[in-house]
């Protein structure tokens, strides 16, 4: 039987966040774009612009005796089709992995009560739950699934997008060694040739506050030098990263890296550090330096310090471009759900 209480939320509290934070990292959707901060920000600017402001929050909280026990963090919004729904805080472009927020135990019965509190919750009309980018070996697909037969919803459920990601041995030559061999000798011919500029290109983790501005605007630059990503970064867009760069910084989990050729910045990747895992979240490289591979150059540096420092897992998180695989990558996917409750 299910004894939480469901509260749904239509303003954003910040009191929830530490015991949301700690709920985070008991559950199975226990990545940086769960995290109260993260969302703060991303509710905040409704995901950087890619929303628009009339979304109204729809938050669930599920509480037994006062204790935060499950978070569905839900919002009302026209989704891309122009059609009113409910999704999840996070979507869709700048939160790579995204889920309900559950201790373990109660993640069924939390799914099962869900459905029916929406549907009492007086929001404005919504014909459908449409949830981006869970992992598909998230436990919430089969509890929603049972929650949807249970309650008599369309449930349906495919694969959105790729998320390459590269297990990490420890050790950098046990790395190169299980990778193609045609690719191991080039990562470590560009590296070399890297080495060998004078003077040397070098690499270096932003660790400073004082200059980490700088280092975010030079970040934007590098980025910009891509047509598709010079369109991504609408002042809205711009001011929402800074926002979350800075407070990973804050938090103790950002990994700002650079490749720097004769002292300019030619290559940058925006990595998140965190549970001992990269989770790459953008890049930007000058083309001015295309003869140095100095994306492909900086990638090596960051995969070898992630082996000697202890990291399991590099993940590039969405996206199947090639040179992912080249560097080792295995696949898996997040999945796009679609829950929709029985006509009246």
């Amino acid at each position: 039987m299910n004894f939480m209480e469901y509260t749904v939320h239509d303003q954003w509290d910040v009191s929830l966040r530490d015991e949301w934070n700690h709920l985070v990292s008991a559950s199975s959707a226990h990545f940086p774009f769960s995290r109260f901060e993260f969302l703060d920000i991303w509710w905040r600017t409704r995901g950087g612009g890619e929303w628009p402001p009339q979304s109204r929050l729809a938050l669930v909280t599920a509480r037994r005796g006062g204790q935060l026990r499950a978070v569905a963090p839900l919002f009302w919004t026209p989704d891309r089709a122009g059609l009113p729904a409910l999704m999840l805080l996070g979507s869709i472009e700048i939160s790579d992995y995204l889920d309900l927020i559950a201790y373990p135990e109660d993640l069924h019965a939390f799914c099962a009560g869900l459905l029916p509190a929406l549907q009492a919750a007086g929001l404005p009309e919504w014909r459908s739950l449409e949830l981006y980018n869970l992992p598909e070996e998230s436990p919430s697909l089969p509890a929603l699934q049972a929650a949807a037969r249970r309650h008599s919803w369309d449930f349906n459920s495919q694969p959105y997008q790729r998320c390459p990601y590269i297990p990490l041995p420890g050790d950098w030559e046990t790395y190169l060694s299980g990778i193609d061999k045609k690719q191991r000798h080039e990562i470590r011919r560009k590296m070399r040739r890297a080495e060998s500029l004078e003077p040397p290109a070098r690499w270096r983790r932003s660790q400073e506050r004082a200059a980490l501005d700088a280092d975010i605007d030079a970040f934007f630059a590098l980025m910009e030098q891509d047509e598709e990503k010079r369109r991504f970064l609408t002042g809205t867009m711009r001011a929402a990263m800074r926002e979350i760069i800075t407070c990973a910084f804050e938090q103790g989990c950002l990994n700002l890296a650079f490749l720097e050729v004769d002292s300019q910045k030619a290559a940058a990747y925006l990595s998140f550090d965190y549970l001992n895992r990269l989770w790459v979240y953008n890049s930007g490289y000058d083309r001015r330096f295309n003869e140095y591979s100095p994306g492909w150059v900086l990638l090596g540096y960051l995969l070898e310090w992630a082996n000697q420092n202890g990291y399991h897992e590099f993940d590039f998180m969405r996206g199947d471009e090639e040179y992912k695989y080249r560097f080792g990558a295995v696949d898996r996917r997040v999945m796009h759900l679609t829950l929709s409750p029985p006509a009246r």
